[in-house]
């Protein structure tokens, strides 16, 4: 599961694995330790390796400068993207965000969102300022990546809106 914050790729990542019955990774609760402090990439990469080894799985995140891209796709079948539009990203990270802050809730190693990253301009600390900005480059890089020789062994399913999130995993559970 790949594409921008915001598209979903946790809430589908999760019913397709449940769906085809096999473990949900998200590498976000690797990533993210206690603190909001990151897991230096080798350790990373550490933690991922045993879990790629494994028949099957469904992997939900990016993580690509963090090398996890190099050790997932080579392991991997498909990789299903979710590329919804800026505004539809834009939609659900900022209503996803507030809820988050509001309720408390916590996202990995309890982590919880924190209210000053809303004013916080940087992308690296702000979510929201982080899927706009990236959103025209995570969209470059993976139309790149689909045209790549040395993923051709994959299936690449670019999912664009809602309705094609939705018959995708409607197709899965009728098979």
């Amino acid at each position: 599961m790949v594409g921008i914050s915001g598209t979903g790729k946790t809430t589908v990542g999760r019913a397709i694995a449940e769906i085809l019955g096999v473990p949900f990774i998200e590498l976000d609760g690797i990533h993210h330790q206690p603190g909001w402090t990151e897991l230096p990439a080798e350790q990373l990469q550490a933690r991922l390796r045993p879990i790629v080894d494994g028949d099957a799985w469904v992997i939900d995140g990016n993580y690509s400068s963090r090398g996890a891209q190099d050790l997932v796709w080579p392991r991997a079948d498909t990789v299903v993207w979710l590329d919804l539009s800026r505004a539809e990203a834009m939609r659900r990270v900022i209503a996803r965000t507030l809820r988050r802050a509001a309720t408390r809730e916590e996202l990995w190693n309890g982590n919880v969102e924190p209210w000053n990253n809303f004013f916080d301009p940087r992308p690296e600390k702000n979510i929201i300022t982080w899927t706009w900005t990236r959103h025209p480059t995570t969209r470059a890089k993976y139309a790149e990546k689909i045209e790549d020789p040395a993923w051709a062994h994959l299936d690449f399913i670019r999912l664009r809106v809602p309705a094609e999130v939705e018959a995708f995993l409607e197709s899965l559970r009728s098979q």
